[in-house]
């Protein structure tokens, strides 16, 4: 798995990390702290924030903790424009924030559904748009949206998570043909399965699971490189990358006989 950084230091000053309060944004927002970033943490439930801005008060970084839900275009712009005012936009943006809803095609749902979406997609999408106009004002920036390798084809149980997922992983790819010139970075990161209340949720066997630790230098080290795309781990990255080349009377076969 991937090593903690230890070169002399990273290179941003200020960060925004989604979805902060548990899992993997815990995890990416301990790590920047412990390497003397800002960290605005920000997350819809203030009880989480509060317990970790208590762990890394001891750190170099300092946490600021952001009550805010992604949902909320108002609170989002609101935020967006304290930083511009106060000339302290951070440099570097993870959207990391989403949910989790598994459930079989017998307990297919459209309201389950547009939940999942206006979280994983949209909510990602509110808080794209005001960071992606700042950046491209100012020639200058760097995203990273958080989808899944479930993005890549159909997994049991994950329809709506998945399709999320997707929709987020075509959107960046768009968007990145279309920075081609400019100086504002956009990467997209695909975890397999990280060990995380929303993985928690599963029923199915998660082959190569991670802790969200791992996780996070994965993606402090992908952020560092020239790479459009950061994947991990990657065992099941390439596996599942490969079986994108199978057609479907194999896919089927084998992603059943993996996950049980």
């Amino acid at each position: 798995m991937a090593k903690k950084p230890n070169n002399q230091g990273l290179p941003w000053k200020r960060v925004w990390v989604t979805g902060a309060g548990r899992g993997i944004g815990a995890a990416l927002t301990r790590l920047f702290c412990e390497e003397g970033i800002t960290v605005y943490a920000s997350s819809r439930t203030e009880q989480d924030m509060d317990a970790l801005q208590q762990q890394l008060s001891q750190y170099p970084g300092k946490m600021i903790p952001v009550h805010l839900d992604i949902c909320n275009k108002e609170n989002i712009n609101s935020l967006i424009k304290n930083w511009q005012k106060e000339k302290s936009f951070p440099e570097l943006v993870v959207l990391n924030a989403g949910t989790h809803d598994p459930f079989p095609a017998q307990e297919f749902s459209a309201e389950r559904c547009e939940k999942l979406f206006e979280i994983n997609l949209l909510g990602t999408i509110k808080c794209l748009e005001p960071v992606l106009k700042h950046y491209v004002a100012h020639n200058s920036g760097h995203i990273a949206v958080m989808a899944s390798v479930a993005g890549y084809r159909g997994l049991p149980t994950a329809a709506a998570y998945g399709a999320s997922k997707a929709a987020l992983i075509h959107l960046c790819e768009a968007l990145k043909l279309d920075l081609t010139g400019s100086r504002v970075k956009l990467q997209v990161i695909n975890p397999g399965f990280v060990r995380t209340p929303l993985t928690d949720k599963n029923t199915f066997a998660m082959p190569d699971l991670i802790e969200p630790e791992d996780a996070a230098m994965a993606i402090v080290q992908g952020l560092q490189s020239e790479h459009f795309e950061i994947a991990f781990p990657r065992r099941l990255v390439t596996t599942l990358k490969l079986l994108r080349l199978l057609p479907y009377n194999l896919y089927f076969r084998i992603v059943k006989r993996i996950t049980g």
